[in-house]
Protein backbone atom coordinates (compact mmCIF):
# COMPACT_ATOMS: atom_id res chain seq x y z
CA UNK A 1 0.00 0.00 0.00
CA UNK A 2 1.14 3.51 -0.76
CA UNK A 3 2.28 5.81 2.00
CA UNK A 4 0.12 8.85 1.57
CA UNK A 5 1.27 10.88 4.46
CA UNK A 6 -0.41 8.45 7.47
CA UNK A 7 2.96 7.80 8.14
CA UNK A 8 4.27 11.03 9.26
CA UNK A 9 0.47 11.24 11.06
CA UNK A 10 0.40 7.65 12.56
CA UNK A 11 3.73 8.18 14.17
CA UNK A 12 4.09 11.58 15.55
CA UNK A 13 2.96 11.21 19.28
CA UNK A 14 4.33 7.01 19.32
CA UNK A 15 8.09 7.69 21.51
CA UNK A 16 5.57 9.86 23.33
CA UNK A 17 7.40 13.43 24.51
CA UNK A 18 9.68 14.83 26.65
CA UNK A 19 8.44 16.68 29.31
CA UNK A 20 9.47 19.07 32.17
CA UNK A 21 11.24 16.78 34.41
CA UNK A 22 11.69 13.61 31.88
CA UNK A 23 9.51 11.72 29.64
CA UNK A 24 6.01 10.92 29.34
CA UNK A 25 4.51 7.83 27.39
CA UNK A 26 0.84 6.64 26.93
CA UNK A 27 -0.09 2.85 26.57
CA UNK A 28 -2.45 0.92 26.07
CA UNK A 29 -3.09 -2.74 28.48
CA UNK A 30 -3.90 -5.93 25.71
CA UNK A 31 -4.90 -9.19 26.46
CA UNK A 32 -1.37 -10.27 25.41
CA UNK A 33 -0.31 -8.35 28.85
CA UNK A 34 -2.83 -10.05 30.96
CA UNK A 35 -3.02 -13.26 32.84
CA UNK A 36 -5.31 -15.52 33.98
CA UNK A 37 -7.23 -13.70 36.18
CA UNK A 38 -7.51 -10.73 33.75
CA UNK A 39 -4.57 -8.55 35.38
CA UNK A 40 -1.52 -7.37 34.13
CA UNK A 41 0.80 -10.01 34.47
CA UNK A 42 3.52 -8.56 36.49
CA UNK A 43 6.32 -9.24 34.41
CA UNK A 44 4.92 -7.17 31.38
CA UNK A 45 5.33 -4.35 33.68
CA UNK A 46 9.08 -4.25 33.19
CA UNK A 47 8.52 -4.17 29.50
CA UNK A 48 5.77 -0.99 30.11
CA UNK A 49 9.13 0.44 32.44
CA UNK A 50 11.47 -0.46 29.37
CA UNK A 51 9.73 1.67 26.41
CA UNK A 52 9.14 4.40 28.85
CA UNK A 53 13.02 4.16 28.93
CA UNK A 54 13.94 3.26 25.55
CA UNK A 55 11.79 6.48 24.26
CA UNK A 56 12.91 8.85 26.50
CA UNK A 57 16.41 8.06 25.21
CA UNK A 58 15.19 8.28 21.84
CA UNK A 59 13.71 11.67 22.22
CA UNK A 60 17.00 12.86 23.74
CA UNK A 61 18.87 11.74 20.76
CA UNK A 62 20.34 8.65 22.11
CA UNK A 63 19.26 5.45 19.85
CA UNK A 64 19.89 1.76 20.61
CA UNK A 65 20.83 0.95 17.63
CA UNK A 66 23.18 3.44 16.45
CA UNK A 67 24.87 3.09 20.00
CA UNK A 68 25.40 -0.82 19.13
CA UNK A 69 26.56 0.28 15.67
CA UNK A 70 29.42 2.72 16.94
CA UNK A 71 27.90 5.38 15.38
CA UNK A 72 29.49 7.54 18.07
CA UNK A 73 32.75 6.31 18.66
CA UNK A 74 32.92 2.73 20.31
CA UNK A 75 30.01 -0.06 20.06
CA UNK A 76 28.41 0.73 23.84
CA UNK A 77 25.31 -0.69 25.21
CA UNK A 78 22.82 0.32 28.16
CA UNK A 79 22.26 -2.77 30.53
CA UNK A 80 20.14 -2.20 33.85
CA UNK A 81 21.89 -3.17 36.55
CA UNK A 82 19.68 -3.14 39.75
CA UNK A 83 15.67 -2.16 39.74
CA UNK A 84 13.00 -1.99 42.45
CA UNK A 85 9.57 -2.21 42.06
CA UNK A 86 6.37 -1.39 44.52
CA UNK A 87 3.09 -2.91 42.83
CA UNK A 88 0.79 -0.98 44.48
CA UNK A 89 -2.41 -1.49 42.08
CA UNK A 90 -3.32 -4.26 39.59
CA UNK A 91 -3.89 -2.34 35.68
CA UNK A 92 -6.81 -4.33 33.87
CA UNK A 93 -7.05 -5.23 29.66
CA UNK A 94 -7.76 -1.76 28.05
CA UNK A 95 -6.64 0.37 30.29
CA UNK A 96 -4.47 3.49 29.06
CA UNK A 97 -1.72 3.43 31.00
CA UNK A 98 0.86 6.73 31.49
CA UNK A 99 4.56 5.69 32.05
CA UNK A 100 6.46 8.39 33.63
CA UNK A 101 10.56 8.47 33.70
CA UNK A 102 12.92 10.41 35.27
CA UNK A 103 16.53 10.53 36.14
CA UNK A 104 17.50 11.03 39.51
CA UNK A 105 21.39 10.73 39.22
CA UNK A 106 24.12 10.58 36.42
CA UNK A 107 27.57 9.76 38.16
CA UNK A 108 30.59 7.79 36.04
CA UNK A 109 28.71 5.01 34.23
CA UNK A 110 25.91 5.04 35.79
CA UNK A 111 22.16 6.63 35.67
CA UNK A 112 19.17 5.99 38.20
CA UNK A 113 16.42 6.93 37.17
CA UNK A 114 12.49 7.26 39.00
CA UNK A 115 9.99 5.15 36.93
CA UNK A 116 6.12 5.44 37.87
CA UNK A 117 3.07 3.46 35.50
CA UNK A 118 -0.54 5.44 36.80
CA UNK A 119 -4.38 4.69 35.45
CA UNK A 120 -4.92 8.27 35.14
CA UNK A 121 -4.41 9.89 39.01
CA UNK A 122 -4.17 6.41 40.41
CA UNK A 123 -0.52 4.76 40.86
CA UNK A 124 -0.09 1.31 39.54
CA UNK A 125 3.87 1.02 39.72
CA UNK A 126 6.90 2.96 41.68
CA UNK A 127 10.32 2.16 40.13
CA UNK A 128 13.99 3.04 40.61
CA UNK A 129 16.06 1.75 37.85
CA UNK A 130 20.00 2.24 37.76
CA UNK A 131 21.46 1.51 34.50
CA UNK A 132 25.40 1.10 33.02
CA UNK A 133 27.10 2.02 29.64
CA UNK A 134 29.03 -0.80 28.21
CA UNK A 135 31.67 -1.27 25.78
CA UNK A 136 31.81 -4.13 23.87
CA UNK A 137 34.21 -6.15 26.39
CA UNK A 138 31.62 -5.82 28.75
CA UNK A 139 32.96 -3.22 30.71
CA UNK A 140 31.57 0.17 32.74
CA UNK A 141 32.23 3.44 30.45
CA UNK A 142 31.89 6.80 31.76
CA UNK A 143 27.93 8.31 30.91
CA UNK A 144 29.01 10.74 27.40
CA UNK A 145 29.33 14.46 28.82
CA UNK A 146 27.33 15.52 26.11
CA UNK A 147 24.49 13.28 27.34
CA UNK A 148 24.41 14.70 31.15
CA UNK A 149 21.87 17.92 29.85
CA UNK A 150 19.91 15.54 27.73
CA UNK A 151 18.91 13.34 30.51
CA UNK A 152 18.65 15.71 33.68
CA UNK A 153 15.27 17.19 34.18
CA UNK A 154 14.15 20.27 32.28
CA UNK A 155 12.71 23.02 33.96
CA UNK A 156 9.56 24.68 33.18
CA UNK A 157 9.74 28.22 31.51
CA UNK A 158 9.10 30.88 34.37
CA UNK A 159 6.38 32.71 33.62
CA UNK A 160 6.21 36.35 32.72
Amino acid sequence: MADHGEYERLTAGIAGELVPGGHRLMARVYYADTDFSGVVYHARYLEFLERGRSDFLRLAGVHHTELAEGKHGDRIAWVVIRMEIDFRAPARIDDILTVDTRTDDISGARIVMRQQIRRGDEVLIDARVQAAIIGENGRPRRFPREWIAAFLPRQEPAAD
